[in-house]
């Protein structure tokens, strides 16, 4: 069918006619793409951005050609986590496969929605998501799916968790007691939206005290749990957190696990962050009672260095799943041996993430994933070494990860400038090493946050780091 109006490029000729003009075509953007990526550790961690690129729809078709030159200023005005001083928050540089799969995986333009629609990665993912839950040692019933964030992740594990024990799939939560679930004060925030997505409202979220290390103080959540129920409310589950977003602490997830169990409370743990521990036999220990967990969010995104989006949920019991949650569609084909995807998570139409990590995960094998994660744990130490032996920093907690917060307390200022030195500090650090932190709120206070994510990040330029800090104190 002949459209006159549309570019010879628009799209790729199934029957191959234009495949010299989409060569070149792709010829270009792979070279931009290996230009900017093989020099990211020259430009700056975070630009700043002036002029917006922004164009308006044209009337007309225009030439691709013309459209691949600005996509050099978009890199240049992106977030750069490749540069081994971006250290500000939880972004890595994607694994070389896990590019690789999302391009793919685009081109084919498959919807996991079902099987149909996608069938060979629709029977990839829940393989991949059972042996992942069996890394985390939740049991042969486990398994899980790929989301678009740790949000929907969390989401939906404190949808089936309030079907489950609350027993209201069918018929809501009209007449019940108030539902109520507890929290870390610590916990990522898409803990509260949940709840209000799922109709419980903020305050029904309860937030668990912390210790000095950030970690939720099972003392106060019994508390918390019995002072709720002599209010008529009824508690239904309990959110842990394997790596808090601002200090990268571990809640004691045993201590924890044995209220849940005396309560009869759903079990999660976020460990959006966290969860890539499992990979490292060294550390491994960290997560000890996470294999009681009856759900646990996961991001790969994250610590196993894998193109966004890339985020799942697993549950221990995958039968749970089927029966509290699963809505079958009748416009989708069932298949006798395999799920359709879409029936069993929040998103309908989805990308086929799926794919990338499975090629990432293939490139790496788990001793490259451990290796990853160990040399994170090793850099880690060398900055809170650094860090204690200066009386004028300050650690906000001990690091369960490699995510270290810390402040600048300048006896020569007073204690209410010190928010606004750590200010000046950040950008300091900034232009004179190319060092990007962030600078997050924790407990009132502004804190200066470094994750050790980058594997070309070396102790050279640690010491350099450490050294223009000790520059910039106040005479």
């Amino acid at each position: 069918m002949p459209f006159t109006d549309l570019p010879a490029t628009a799209f790729i000729d199934p029957s191959g006619q234009n495949r010299l003009a989409i060569e070149e075509i792709f010829r270009t953007v792979t070279h931009q793409i290996l230009d900017y990526l093989t020099s990211a550790g020259g430009q700056v961690p975070l630009p700043n951005v002036e002029d917006s690129l922004y164009q308006a729809i044209p009337e007309q078709p225009g030439e691709i050609a013309a459209l691949l030159a600005p996509l050099q200023d978009i890199m240049a005005q992106s977030m750069n986590p490749a540069h081994p001083g971006y250290m500000g928050h939880m972004d890595p540089l994607p694994t070389t496969a896990s590019i690789l799969g999302d391009w793919v995986a685009a081109a084919l333009n498959n919807n996991m929605l079902s099987v149909e629609m996608s069938p060979g990665l629709s029977r990839l993912e829940p393989l991949l998501m059972a042996e992942i839950a069996q890394l985390f040692g939740l049991g042969e019933k486990a398994g899980g799916v790929l989301v678009s964030g740790g949000t929907l992740a969390n989401l939906q594990a404190l949808t089936v968790a309030r079907n489950v024990k609350l027993d209201c799939l069918q018929s809501g939560l009209a007449g019940q007691s108030p539902p109520v679930l507890f929290a870390s004060e610590m916990a990522h925030t898409s803990i509260q939206k949940a709840a209000m997505l799922l109709g419980l409202g903020l305050d029904s979220v309860v937030l668990v005290p912390t210790n000095a290390n950030a970690q939720m103080q099972p003392d106060a959540l019994e508390a918390l749990i019995q002072k709720s129920l002599q209010a008529g409310q009824r508690p239904f589950a309990v959110v842990a957190t394997a790596g808090t977003t601002v200090t990268g602490n571990i809640d004691p997830l045993p201590e924890l696990y044995r209220i849940t169990r005396a309560y009869d409370l759903w079990f999660h743990v976020d460990a959006a962050y966290g969860g890539a521990i499992a990979f490292s036999p060294t550390h491994r220990y960290r997560l000890q009672g996470i294999e009681q967990a009856d759900s646990i969010t996961f991001n790969p995104q994250k610590w196993l260095y894998v193109a966004k989006t890339c985020a799942s949920v697993l549950f221990r019991d995958m039968t749970l799943l089927h029966s509290h949650f699963r809505i079958a569609a009748p416009y989708m084909k069932a298949e006798s041996q395999w799920t359709n995807l879409g029936e069993i998570s929040v998103q309908g139409t989805r990308h086929a993430d799926v794919l990338k990590l499975w090629l990432s995960l293939q490139h790496l094998g788990k001793a490259g994933c451990a290796a990853l994660i160990d040399a994170s744990y090793d850099l880690t130490q060398v900055m809170v070494d650094q860090i204690c032996q200066r009386p004028n920093l300050v650690l906000a907690s001990e690091p369960d990860m490699n995510l270290v917060c810390f402040r600048s307390c300048p006896k020569n200022l007073s204690s209410d400038q010190w928010d606004g030195w750590n200010a000046h500090l950040q950008q300091a650090l900034l232009q004179e090493t190319k060092v990007f932190l962030s600078l997050p709120v924790f407990r009132q206070q502004r804190w200066l946050k470094a994750v050790l994510l980058n594997p070309f990040t070396t102790v050279e330029q640690m010491a350099a780091l450490f050294s223009q800090i000790d520059a910039q104190v106040p005479g």
